[in-house]
């Protein structure tokens, strides 16, 4: 019999067979639906990226160079520009579909984290100020993706392959 993962010595799994549902009729229901979280926030995460990046794509890489070199600062910033858009887009589709997973929201994850530091931790926490909560919010839910990997509804799992 295959060991179960514990927390502290608590059995997670355990509480899980042994709910009592408000409405029981609902067990089957929740059974059958109870994977389908991971690649909702999968695709969820990808979409809002990929929005990002449209915006990017339609402003051109000449304008978002301009700004992530003289607003933020950063050094090669035509590179970056380049980079972000194609994380924005490709990757972004890649995390939607599960192709690649990891590698792609490891690496939008060290985007998002250079995107905090350089243009919105001097502005503070409140993202109504363009402070960094939500670039903090989004690589913390891309880095937990990286973490996991693409799932068990995922072309990584498709093909059998995954970093």
């Amino acid at each position: 019999m295959a060991q179960q993962p514990t927390s502290g010595g608590f059995r997670w799994q355990h509480v899980a067979q042994n709910l009592n549902y408000l409405f029981p009729g609902l067990a089957g229901f929740y059974e059958s639906v109870s994977d389908l979280w991971y690649p909702m926030i999968r695709v969820a995460i990808g979409a809002i990226l990929f929005m990002h990046g449209w915006g990017k794509l339609n402003a051109g890489a000449g304008r978002i160079a301009t700004a992530f070199g003289n607003n933020y600062g950063l050094p090669m910033p035509t590179l970056f520009a380049y980079s972000a858009m194609f994380l924005e887009t490709v990757g972004a589709i890649c995390i939607i579909i599960g192709l690649s997973t990891r590698f792609f929201a490891a690496a939008i994850a060290i985007e998002l984290l250079i995107a905090m530091f350089a243009a919105h931790w001097v502005k503070g926490f409140s993202v109504s100020q363009g402070g960094y909560e939500y670039v903090l919010f989004l690589g913390i839910i891309i880095f937990a993706i990286a973490l996991r990997g693409g799932g068990p509804y995922s072309v990584d799992r498709v093909i059998g392959k995954e970093l």
